[in-house]
């Protein structure tokens, strides 16, 4: 990082010209629980899918998404990290979710069946080694329209809780599935996620046991500190937090403190930078704030991708994991982000901040490419 370093006007205006078409990694993308659940046909652009949700209210967000394929091409984002999630939720548990492990299987496998889908229709393309990911990023990088390429997803379970038995990896991994969170929010089956407590426990080391066998990312993002701290300790492969900021900067437990942050680094990983405002601005209260009157713009996620390279002592471990429609829209977003294709303006913000063209190039993209690089080669 050459944080200290002057721009002049000049180079400025080449950097700005530079970032404007830097290819983007997104690892965290909610898609196709936006298809099914709120009923978005992602295929069309955000502005029509906004269009056609005027007027109702069964979410908090309508109306409201920033996410579209045809607005993540516009954005040069051309690899994501796309989930599937479905929680299960035992007698007692406040949460939404279903009320047995088969059924929360049989929800992410209908989500499966939509990426499926898309794939059928030329929308997108599963990335599942390192073969697929070059042909990939040679099939972005050459001159034709970005408007005419698919989207590369790599697959990724948020909460384990739908695996009925971590022998259900077997069938998952074959399907192409090569990161899991083991948590989400609450007490899960295999680990403890958001605002719960308490220890993976035997069944959480099993599935560890599982995922190192057959080399599926462990992805920290919502383990409770109890939960990350075993699974670092039973878990020697590797490891990334996909979307995930900073406790010094809001404290709360969904954020990770600076000893877990640095613990992450020390195992190579990459932690994603989320969108989400009420991890991005302290005292958000969800349903009243508002983006502008928090002041919660793309220059605060800068704050919290900056606080991780001072602990670093470089750019090698920060990336972005926007989360965009995560369950929230426009009203809980930086309010200087229309569309996701906005994170185009990421870049020269860092520039602003004295990041250098590599260092940008590593948070955009570089980062999370020479990670996955390294764990499938």
């Amino acid at each position: 990082m050459e944080n200290d370093l002057p721009r002049s006007p000049v180079v400025h205006l080449i950097f700005t010209f530079k970032f404007f078409i830097l290819f983007i990694v997104d690892a965290h993308l909610d898609l196709s629980m936006n298809a099914l659940e709120w009923n978005r046909d992602l295929v069309k652009p955000v502005a029509e899918i906004n269009a056609r949700e005027a007027g109702l209210t069964d979410k908090p967000d309508r109306g409201k998404a920033v996410v579209s394929l045809p607005d993540l091409r516009k954005g040069n984002i051309g690899l994501v990290v796309a989930t599937q999630i479905a929680r299960y939720v035992a007698l007692g548990n406040p949460l939404p979710g279903w009320h047995s492990p088969a059924q929360a299987w049989a929800q992410t496998q209908g989500q499966l069946a939509w990426y499926r889908a898309m794939e059928a229709a030329g929308e997108m393309v599963q990335i599942t080694d390192s073969h697929s990911l070059e042909r990939h990023l040679r099939l972005w990088m050459d001159d034709s329209s970005p408007q005419d390429r698919p989207v590369g997803y790599i697959l990724s379970l948020e909460g384990a809780d739908s695996l009925i038995d971590p022998g259900y990896l077997e069938k998952a991994w074959a399907d192409g599935l090569r990161a899991v969170g083991p948590a989400h929010y609450g007490p899960g089956r295999y680990a403890q996620g958001t605002d719960a407590t308490g220890f993976m426990g035997a069944a959480g080391r099993e599935l560890l046991r599982q995922m190192e066998r057959l080399n599926i990312i462990l992805d920290a993002t919502h383990l409770c500190d109890d939960s990350f701290w075993e699974a670092l300790d039973h878990f020697n492969g590797h490891v990334w937090a996909s979307h995930n900021n900073c406790r010094s900067l809001v404290n709360h437990n969904r954020q990770f403190g600076d000893d877990m942050i640095r613990a992450l680094i020390d195992r190579g990983a990459v932690i994603g930078g989320a969108l989400d405002a009420w991890m991005m601005v302290p005292g958000w209260v969800r349903g009243k704030s508002d983006p502008r009157g928090m002041n919660c713009n793309l220059d605060v996620l800068v704050d919290h991708l900056d606080h991780i390279c001072q602990l670093a002592g470089n750019s090698l471990h920060i990336g972005i994991g926007s989360d965009l429609d995560g369950a929230f829209g426009r009203e809980q977003c930086p309010y200087d982000l229309e569309t996701i294709a906005d994170l185009q303006s990421l870049p020269a913000l860092l520039g602003r901040r004295g990041y250098s063209p590599a260092d940008i190039d590593n948070i955009m993209h570089g980062n999370w490419l020479r990670f996955l690089r390294k764990a499938w080669s």
